[in-house]
């Protein structure tokens, strides 16, 4: 039961979304141009990030939604995203994706644990300082998006099949077409 009124029946971050519209257009804005907007790293691999520090974060609502997004974007779909929720340092993922999963978990566990070897295995692999800038605020957003909806206590559908509509609305109109109405 969340600890606030939000509406019933809504899922996750979108029950807070309803509660307070005027912060969720700018959450939602953030999201839009760090998953969406023009990048090097795939929309999948950007979800993907997002999915892995939600796991690591045990928030199953933006685990489940954010993996469901990423699959519906990733040429090997559900595999590749259960093998990186499993063990990122050997799923199927190039090893520039691998090394920027690992320096989201290292944001994940807290900013100064990145460090300029992590830096430096993400250049070797060719990541570019945009990748890696956007890596760790994908990270650190994902924390904040995380603590968001499990510090209300908002309900999540329990099962991933529960997250494909949703999944579908997003991969193709995006965050910003998710803005809910005002309550």
């Amino acid at each position: 039961m969340p600890h606030i009124a939000l509406p019933d029946g809504v899922p996750g971050i979108l029950g807070p979304m309803m509660f307070r519209p005027e912060t969720a257009e700018p959450l939602n804005a953030l999201a839009e141009v760090l998953l969406r907007g023009p990048s090097t790293l795939s929309r999948g691999e950007r979800e993907l990030i997002a999915a892995s520090v939600s796991r690591r974060n045990n928030c199953h609502f933006c685990c489940t939604s954010h993996s469901t997004f990423a699959a519906l974007q990733l040429d090997d779909g559900w595999e590749t995203v259960d093998a990186v929720l499993d063990d990122p340092s050997s799923a199927p993922v190039s090893p520039k994706l691998r090394a920027l999963l690992a320096i989201a978990a290292k944001v994940q566990e807290g900013g100064l644990h990145v460090t300029e070897a992590d830096v430096a295995a993400a250049r070797t692999e060719g990541a570019t300082d945009v990748e890696i800038h956007d890596t760790v605020l994908i990270a650190a957003a994902f924390c904040m998006f995380n603590r968001y909806v499990d510090g209300l206590a908002t309900w999540a559908p329990p099962d991933r099949a529960d997250y494909e509509e949703s999944g579908r609305m997003i991969v193709e109109h995006g965050y910003m077409g998710s803005v809910p109405p005002p309550a």
